[in-house]
């Protein structure tokens, strides 16, 4: 924040990164200060022998005075006390300029090369406006705060937009605090990705069905449903205990990022929760469409916000094609990369995401695919793995699944250019053994196998997996919890 209203420019970087990546951030953004966390003294020291031209390490928690290049956080705010005590208002009286380069995001992204991307204080302001005229927030409401500060989408929706509408926000401990946490803070909106609600949404189930309250609960939304349609609410009294669980006062869930299973959504608003969507990437800042609350539409990413133009390019049959985005939102431009950038904005100012979808006839986007990721039929025949994968991953006895083009081995009788349609699969060995009792490899393949198969079952037959690799460990993600693809495939 001191940033962004006054002087430099504002570098988040993943406190997770490796020792390595990290030095490339500092290195690329020619970074004149670091401000770290003490549990990272001994990555600074690295970065200190291999990148010279760090002007300060200064470090939180700490009140130690300068002594060459190294400083304590707290040291710097007595200092700055102390000038304002003594009547200097410099940075007080810094006049913002809207249009100024403040803040770089390195995109950790789906493909190998993360971007820098340049965003200015518009960038950000017409974000919160633009959630502001979908979404109303109110000084009481207190946001959950999941995602990791360094990703534009927590930093601007989850952050600025709270901060500039009065409200509060509660930051999560981490993954396994959830449920105490939301308990503890009893906040009012959750901002997310698919993968988090879907596992609250797991969890809260099978509490139910453990209690043996499933029947009634389905009755109940029956009953609350048709008294809803007319004009009486009592969902939060009649599913008082979910709520509880969640805090009590849980009124909105907004899941970004990913496309997630609809059937959740339509849950949540069962319930009585208002269920949104949003899309967008870094390079919009992040949100250029949003469900707006007064018109939810399950299923879609949401509605261009008011600013800006969405449309698709040369749809195919099914009206899809890649998504462009014209928004007062979008990035100045990628950090140092003027052909990548030109790349992506066309001469219209239109951005071409990577993203394939389709906008239905009421506004609303529907998105079906990233177009790095699809995978080409010899004729011709476009599948998108996300697609696939979405069924694959409502399988109890799958916990996540990555669906790609296996080219055929040398020496195959298969047609040299056909991609073999491949499931790579963690199995969820909990379910399974709750299930089937204890099983050897062999058998946890041949049960997936056979699930596998019920899912091909749903697809047209050019979609339909033909191999399966059973996937050992966890898949490495971004901090959106999206699987890093081109890591997984160069591991093959």
């Amino acid at each position: 924040m001191a940033l962004l209203c006054g002087v430099g420019i504002a570098v988040p970087a993943d406190r997770e990164l490796p020792v390595n990546e990290l030095e490339n951030i500092v290195r690329r953004s020619k970074a004149s200060a670091i401000i770290y966390s003490p549990k990272k003294e001994e990555d600074m020291k690295k970065i200190k022998e291999r990148v010279p031209e760090v002007e300060y390490f200064i470090e939180m928690k700490s009140d130690k005075k300068l002594k060459g290049k190294e400083v304590g956080l707290e040291h710097l705010i007595h200092l700055g006390k102390e000038m304002i005590q003594s009547g200097n208002h410099s940075f007080e009286e810094i006049e913002i300029n809207p249009e100024e380069f403040k803040i770089l995001f390195f995109t950790s992204g789906t493909t190998s090369h993360s971007k820098g991307v340049m965003l200015n204080n518009r960038n950000l302001a017409e974000n919160v406006n633009a959630v502001s005229a979908y979404v109303k927030i109110y000084p009481w409401d207190r946001l959950f705060s999941v995602l990791p500060l360094h990703h534009c989408y927590e930093s601007t929706i989850g952050f600025l937009t709270p901060i500039a509408n009065g409200a509060s926000i509660a930051i999560c401990e981490g993954l396994r605090y959830i449920v105490p946490n939301l308990q503890e803070a009893k906040p009012t909106a959750i901002l997310t990705v698919p993968l988090l609600v879907e596992s609250l949404y797991k969890k809260i189930n099978q509490k139910i069905v453990k209690s043996k309250k499933d029947k009634i609960v389905n009755t109940m939304i029956s009953v609350t449903n048709a008294l809803k349609g007319a004009g009486i609410d009592v969902k939060r009294k009649v599913f008082k205990e979910i709520y509880d669980n969640l805090g009590g006062n849980l009124r909105i869930i907004v899941s970004a990022a990913a496309p997630i299973d609809k059937k959740v959504g339509i849950w949540l608003e069962n319930i009585g929760i208002t269920f949104l969507q949003g899309y967008g990437l870094t390079e919009t800042a992040p949100i250029s469409a949003l469900t707006p609350e007064y018109k939810t539409s399950i299923g879609s990413a949401g509605k261009a916000i008011v600013q800006a133009d969405i449309k698709v390019e040369n749809p195919n049959e099914k009206g899809e094609g890649e998504i462009l985005i014209k928004t007062p939102t979008l990035m100045m431009g990628y950090y140092e990369d003027e052909e990548e950038t030109k790349k992506v904005i066309d001469e219209e100012g239109y951005f071409h995401s990577g993203d394939i979808g389709y906008i239905n006839e009421d506004g609303f986007v529907f998105l079906t695919g990233r177009s790095k990721n699809v995978i080409v039929t010899q004729n011709g025949k476009n599948i998108y793995p996300e697609e696939i994968e979405m069924l694959l991953d409502k399988v109890d006895e799958i916990k996540e699944s990555m669906v790609y083009g296996k080219k055929p081995q040398a020496g195959s009788k298969k047609e040299a250019k056909e991609l073999m349609i491949t499931a790579r699969v963690i199995p969820d060995y909990e379910k399974i053994e709750e299930f089937y009792g204890k099983l050897s490899e062999d058998k946890v393949y041949d049960v997936i196998w056979k699930k596998v198969k019920e899912v091909n079952k749903q697809l047209t037959s050019y979609k339909a997996v033909k191999a399966l690799e059973i996937k050992e460990g966890e898949f490495e993600k971004t901090s959106t919890m999206k699987i890093k693809r081109y890591k997984e495939l160069s591991n093959s």
